[in-house]
């Protein structure tokens, strides 16, 4: 059986309608299938419901097909920095589902394993899981998710073979070996084409059994996706207090963690890691161990990409799966993670994903971090930018985890939330804040047990 074509438009002939489900691998712009994309777009095929990590940016990746109106629904993690993306889902003008990234991982696994359904604790008791069937099970709850299935899979890959076998480069395997094996057909476009036997059996990602469909890519433009980091900047030039949070942050690091960084100011941690001790960063698109840190660079682990990228794997480092990461996550294996919110409750509820009507990035990663890392650290300003305070009895926001914040960091001060919903105790106050300036800026009760001179 002859696999191999010329290229994207010969390899997709005869498998493209109208309202057709598409899955197409990659992680941001990490991995994308940049070929198949732009032949998807140049088809014309419109009404279609495209499964992925998320949508590319405004103007790369799948935000080509955003922009043309080819797409009606979108199954995704992330809306990102896809401002039209945004956009067509606040205005109606786009079917969204949205899922936690290790969900859809799994999903699109189980799919492609012939798995119908799955418990997780991931999302339990958030709006993404109302209406799903829900079980305890060892005294906790879960929520029953189902694989997917798609018409067609894209998937990019650094080499293949002429029978199909596929090897990826580092962290652009992401979500691309799950999506192979999801689709009836599997099409792959491949940096290097190479004949069979050239490739060792040892170290293919992909076995050819998955895949349908193969041809060489050509004009790749392997695009990173800069994130800046809003009033930080590196570690040399980040604003005092930010500094001051990122430093607070680090304190609770241990030797030996196993530790994931959000975005924004939890990025800056990774910088104040403190000297002599063994700390290995997880990043969730498929990289454990990253380093080293240099002082003139802020850290982002979303960023390390390709092999296009500032900051390095380190030595003994593991690149694998989005689906094997999440594993990692939900079974335990992370220690902590230190992220950001919009709103924490007194319970440790959190909430960072969505502002109805104003903002939809998604939830990411992180509904899976609350629900499977050991400790979970929030870092946030105090109060919003109107001036309401963040630090509330009952989050407004829809929830990213229940009762999961065991530290909140602050501009103002630190929290412990006390478990089982016990509440809050002000155990830090920052150099210059007054305890009246907590209370006036605090909407959640709190309990006070401060040193004399206003540190724990």
């Amino acid at each position: 059986m002859n696999k191999v074509y010329s290229d994207a438009p010969a390899a997709m002939a005869g498998l493209l309608k109208d309202g057709m489900t598409i899955a197409a691998g990659g992680f941001g712009l990490c991995g994308i299938p940049e070929n198949l994309i732009a032949a998807l777009r140049d088809s014309g095929v419109k009404d279609l419901t495209i499964v992925g990590n998320n949508a590319g940016v405004d103007d790369f990746g799948m935000g080509l097909l955003l922009k043309t109106r080819q797409i009606k629904r979108v199954l995704a993690s992330y809306v990102g920095e896809n401002k039209e993306f945004e956009r067509q889902v606040l205005a109606g003008e786009l079917e969204l589902e949205l899922i936690p990234q290790g969900t859809l991982a799994e999903r699109l696994r189980a799919g492609g394993a012939g798995i119908p359904g799955f418990y997780t604790r991931t999302g339990f008791g958030t709006q993404l899981a109302e209406g799903k069937p829900t079980r305890e099970m060892n005294g906790m709850e879960y929520v029953l998710e189902t694989g997917i299935k798609a018409e067609v899979s894209l998937v990019k890959a650094w080499k293949g073979d002429r029978s199909g076998n596929l090897v990826f480069r580092k962290t652009a395997r992401n979500f691309n070996p799950m999506i192979a094996t999801c689709g009836a057909t599997c099409i792959a476009e491949v940096e290097e084409l190479v004949e069979i036997g050239e490739l060792d059996p040892d170290e293919i990602h992909t076995p050819g059994i998955y895949v349908d469909r193969i041809f060489k890519g050509v004009d790749y433009e392997k695009r990173v996706e800069f994130r800046t980091v809003q009033g930080a900047g590196t570690a040399k030039t980040a604003s005092p207090i930010r500094e001051l949070m990122a430093r607070r942050a680090a304190q609770e690091l241990r030797d030996g963690y196993a530790v994931n960084l959000g975005i924004g100011i939890p990025t800056l941690v990774a910088n104040f890691i403190p000297d002599g001790m063994n700390v290995t960063l997880q990043s969730e698109n498929g990289l454990f161990g990253i380093g080293p840190f240099p002082d003139e660079d802020t850290v982002d682990p979303d960023l390390i990409n390709a092999g296009k990228q500032t900051v390095t794997a380190a030595s003994g480092s593991a690149f694998f799966s989005s689906a094997d990461s999440f594993a990692m996550i939900r079974g335990g294996h992370i220690d902590l993670s230190i992220l950001g919110a919009l709103e924490v409750a007194a319970n440790g509820d959190i909430a960072n994903w969505m502002v109805p009507g104003k903002m939809m990035k998604g939830p990411g990663g992180a509904m899976d971090l609350v629900a499977g890392v050991k400790r979970v650290v929030a870092v946030m300003d105090h109060c919003a930018k109107d001036g309401r305070s963040k630090i509330v009895e009952q989050c407004s926001l829809p929830l990213t985890g229940k009762e999961v914040i065991g530290l909140i960091i602050t501009n103002l001060c630190v929290f412990e939330v006390k478990p089982n919903g016990a509440g809050l105790v002000l155990i830090e106050l920052h150099p210059g804040v007054t305890l009246e300036d907590v209370q006036e800026k605090t909407a959640a009760a709190f309990s006070v047990n401060l040193s004399s001179d206003g540190t724990s």
